[in-house]
């Protein structure tokens, strides 16, 4: 595990360099896919073909992620101390409450560099909300190889635990969480709630929201290994990252229902560094969704379907600064969903999004296949203003497949008075799954062009800078 952490800070240095590079070249960074992973792991094929290695948006010396993140298994090497859940009296039979085994084999691992907590195949353990914390000795392995679960529905939750967050681990360096088990959360008495956001008549959405609790959360924290797990039933979003540096999410399969609200697959906001490989992630809300504050994100080979797409945001609320850069997704698959790649903010925000890049994705029967949408609003209620985060440098490649023809499938709503700029598209090929189209591609004061003609053509793409000269300097972010 040292050789791992100690790639993965490399990572993360040459990741932070390409950040502050002037070289447009760096936007579109290439980062390899990691091999072979944990024993068990589900395993995953690129889904559609790679790159072509001769692109020159591709760097020659792109910045390296760990090649093998378990090139043993963690649970039987000889240099781990292993502390099995039930030698502090884990039952493991998913009706006792195993909570205080887990607390006391985590304060005994934490102090030894290395150790690895075991949940054993074979068992099913309940826990209530934990929050494990750090700082640990370096290299601690949580390994999950039978079943991890929550109570059973809000009557079941302890009254005086929270409802926001089931496991937290918060204040960690160098941790993995990984194996070949299952995390059951549960979830389908907390979206019955009367007060969750549901699905009424003609796509209209009827309550919410309300509290239910995040599944797993990591909360500032650096060098995170995350791997081969399977993730399920989430109360509200199943993964969350926030104030983290240095993480690297691997081999994972996300499920819960299509109408599940709030269910997000992956959620991260201001952290950095992050790569997230080869994972299937189906779900009620975004599949991968971007916030605030993050910066030098790789997504590649995952499979995103049913959900609400990759998306970065909403950013932007309540007149607040966001700030998101260098952000690549590739040889991804995003099918039978709301959205495809979106980009939402609200409007009164100020920062940036820049230097995004969506290479090689294909579409399966989506409804919004690409969008920009700085109006985003969850009532009626909002007013129009004048101040926007800035959209800029966009590029959407290879980006071929089938839309529902209920959307346009491009669709560029920027502010009237904060312009989305250098939008770049290039063999955009998007096809109706079934009927024909029914409106043409959108635009609204967005500029850019087209490297290669577009299906379905879109003509309203403004050519050059805006006329109106807002100040770009005013949205940086530093």
């Amino acid at each position: 595990m040292d050789l791992l952490h100690t790639l993965l800070a490399i990572w993360i240095i040459a990741s932070l360099v390409f950040q502050n590079s002037s070289n447009v070249e760096g936007r579109y960074h290439y980062h390899r896919k990691p091999k072979s992973s944990h024993r068990g792991s589900p395993g995953s094929k690129a889904p559609v073909s790679s790159p072509d290695p001769q692109n020159p948006s591709s760097p020659t010396s792109p910045p390296s992620v760990p090649a093998d993140p378990y090139p043993n298994d963690p649970g039987n090497s000889s240099k781990n101390c292993v502390f099995d859940v039930r030698s502090y009296g884990a039952v493991g039979d998913g009706s006792n409450d195993d909570t205080e085994a887990f607390r006391q084999a985590w304060k005994e691992a934490c102090a030894v560099e290395s150790a690895v907590i075991l949940a054993p195949e074979g068992y099913s353990f309940i826990i209530t909300s934990t929050i494990f914390s750090g700082p640990c000795k370096p290299g601690l392995v949580f390994q999950v190889d039978g079943i991890l679960m929550t109570p059973e529905g809000p009557d079941s939750w302890p009254k005086a635990d929270s409802r926001k967050q089931w496991l937290v681990f918060y204040r960690l360096d160098q941790m993995t969480f990984t194996g070949k088990g299952t995390i059951e959360g549960n979830g389908q008495k907390w979206w019955e709630l009367p007060c969750k956001p549901h699905r009424g008549p003609n796509g209209s959405t009827l309550s919410g929201p309300c509290d239910s609790p995040a599944l797993i959360r990591f909360f500032m924290s650096t060098n995170l290994v995350v791997s081969g797990l399977r993730i399920l039933n989430s109360p509200q979003f199943h993964m969350k990252f926030d104030g983290c540096e240095g993480v690297l999410i691997d081999k994972l399969s996300i499920s819960s229902p299509k109408l599940s609200p709030n269910t997000d697959g992956i959620h991260i906001e201001n952290t950095k560094a992050v790569g997230i490989y080869n994972s299937m992630i189906s779900n009620g809300d975004d599949c991968i969704s971007i916030g605030p504050g993050c910066s030098n994100v790789a997504i590649e080979g995952v499979t995103c379907g049913p959900s609400h797409g990759i998306s970065i945001g909403s950013l932007g609320v309540h007149n607040s600064q966001a700030c998101v850069s260098n952000i690549t997704v590739r040889n991804a698959v995003i099918k039978e969903s709301d959205n495809g790649l979106r980009i939402k903010t609200w409007q009164g925000g100020t920062g940036s999004v820049t230097g995004i890049a969506f290479d090689n994705i294909q579409m399966d029967n989506v409804m919004n296949c690409i969008i920009i949408d700085q109006y985003y609003c969850l009532s009626k209620a909002c007013l129009n203003e004048t101040s926007a985060v800035h959209v800029n440098d966009i590029s959407y490649r290879n980006i071929k497949g089938t839309y529902d023809v209920r959307r346009t499938p491009i669709h560029f709503a920027c502010s009237d008075t904060v312009a989305c700029t250098n939008i770049k598209l290039s063999e955009v090929e998007l096809f109706p799954e079934e009927g024909q189209l029914l409106e043409d591609p959108f635009c609204w004061n967005a500029y850019g062009n087209q490297e290669t003609l577009t299906i379905p053509p879109i003509d309203c793409l403004r050519d050059g800078e805006p006329q109106n000269a807002f100040e770009p300097s005013t949205y940086e972010c530093n």
